[in-house]
């Protein structure tokens, strides 16, 4: 979009191209990849009632789903729906790919609602699709084929080669491939049931503790038995649709009312809890709770296996999320066994409840929690407790080490992450001694830990 250029239309837009080369460019060399987000669903022509402004102008028929009388499919929610596995709109998405891969080096894409891309088109036979009949082949457009031409040409393209390639495995039309999406062996999924299950149970609903121990671990009930990893999963738990992070903590209810669509646009389920008062007038009890769910948002999703912040704001008010934020994301990159290549096993991961060695997978329990072997920390306690209720834990016992915290959530800044930088760091940790001699650890309601395994002096 060009609007986003400094320098506009200039040169016809070359210098603008030029800008966004020079925005990779920078962002390669600080370690950033650039991953594009591209609508291949739909267009802005609307319905068969709409403007005519590109496609349609150019054939119709081609580039676009239509019923027997020219009425148009619309799977994407937005009117109509793109004719994808058309071989010339294939060959246009192929061709429109490799220019922002070869000419641009983003680094891969994501694809709204990408599920359309694995609907059969219009006009769909066998001879149209692949040059070759085929004796049975009838197929009702947008049918999901079991091995789209689109995707297959994707995964298969030489220049598209080793190019990040991510679905939003649903469209608007009711189809939802979340863990079976054709993937070739190359293709990530916006694991919508991870933030789903993720949401719900850190808010403290009941019934998830198995789930959301199955997203901690890459999701392998989704992709496991189908030949997928860890890195199959793309884990989010806000993006540019819907709520933002804050927004998940403040509101139960949407609020679109400023836009002029009479709330009547966005997700309406959002899983969202206002932690006791909804919008952003608040106590400060609620305020301090909000900001403790945020934390806990992030912690979960950075001790899940591969995976909307005002960054502008974060010297004001949320300098203190901001910090947090660098902190657990620096703490995962320096952990081997949080970006496994595979699932975790039990040789490495070992689940836990209040006692260890026990965990509770009742549709009851709002605690979850484990020890992990990491080659670089050692080895590491992770426990959630999203229970309205505190709690004091027992932790594993490990002869000649102890455990010592290393965040809590439920701690104000900087406390809640104890870096080497916090001053008072020593003080704050005998605070906990005698929690810890006795092998014991206080969670809050509503909190997260992270502990670290350290040697014992005493022993």
């Amino acid at each position: 979009m060009i609007r986003y250029s400094s320098s506009g239309i200039r040169s016809c837009g070359r210098d603008a191209i030029n800008e966004f080369k020079y925005l990779v460019k920078e962002a390669h060399k600080r370690g950033i990849e650039v991953i594009m987000d591209v609508v291949f669903n739909h267009t802005a022509e609307g319905n068969e009632k709409g403007l005519s402004v590109s496609f349609r102008g150019v054939d119709n028929c081609v580039y676009y789903m239509l019923a027997p009388k020219g009425e148009y499919y619309n799977y994407s929610g937005c009117g109509n729906t793109f004719n994808c596995n058309h071989p010339v709109v294939r060959q246009f998405i192929l061709d429109c790919l490799r220019y922002w891969v070869a000419e641009m080096h983003v680094d891969g894409f994501r694809f709204d609602l990408a599920s359309i891309m694995t609907r059969s088109s219009s006009l769909w036979d066998s001879v149209n699709v692949y040059g070759d009949p085929l004796e049975g082949d009838l197929i009702t457009t947008g049918t999901p084929l079991s091995n789209p031409p689109l995707i297959d040409m994707m995964s298969n393209d030489p220049v598209l080669h080793g190019v990040k390639l991510i679905a939003e495995a649903w469209d608007a039309g009711g189809l939802y491939q979340v863990g079976r999406f054709p993937h070739w062996g190359v293709w990530s999924e916006w694991n919508g049931k991870y933030r789903d299950i993720v949401r719900q149970f850190i808010k403290g609903t009941d019934g998830l503790s198995g789930a959301f121990a199955e997203c901690l671990c890459g999701s392998p009930n989704l992709y496991q038995k189908g030949g997928g990893k860890p890195w199959n999963s793309v884990n989010f738990i806000c993006a540019h649709d819907g709520f933002t992070l804050a927004d998940l903590v403040t509101y139960n209810n949407k609020h679109n009312l400023a836009n002029g669509e009479d709330n009547n646009d966005g997700e309406s389920h959002n899983y969202s809890w206002n932690c006791g008062q909804e919008g952003e007038f608040a106590s400060i009890s609620v305020k301090k709770l909000r900001k403790r769910q945020m934390r806990n948002f992030f912690l979960c999703l950075m001790v899940s296996q591969i995976n909307y912040f005002r960054w502008d704001k974060k010297e004001e008010s949320s300098s203190d999320l901001f910090r947090f934020f660098c902190l657990m994301t620096m703490f995962r990159r320096e952990c081997e066994s949080l970006g496994l290549n595979d699932f975790p096993t039990a040789e490495r991961l070992q689940w836990h409840g209040h006692t260890p060695g026990k965990p509770d997978w009742s549709d009851t329990s709002r605690f979850v929690a484990f020890t992990l072997i990491d080659s670089v920390k050692g080895e590491i306690y992770v426990a959630f407790n999203t229970s309205h209720l505190p709690v004091t834990i027992t932790l594993p016992d490990r002869p000649g080490y102890r455990w010592e915290p290393l965040v809590d959530t439920s701690k104000p800044a900087p406390f809640d992450f104890l870096s080497n930088e916090v001053p008072e760091k020593d003080l704050a940790i005998k605070q906990y001694a005698h929690f810890l001699d006795a092998n014991l650890y206080p969670m809050l309601s509503y909190s997260s830990i992270v502990l670290l395994l350290s040697p014992d002096e005493n022993a």
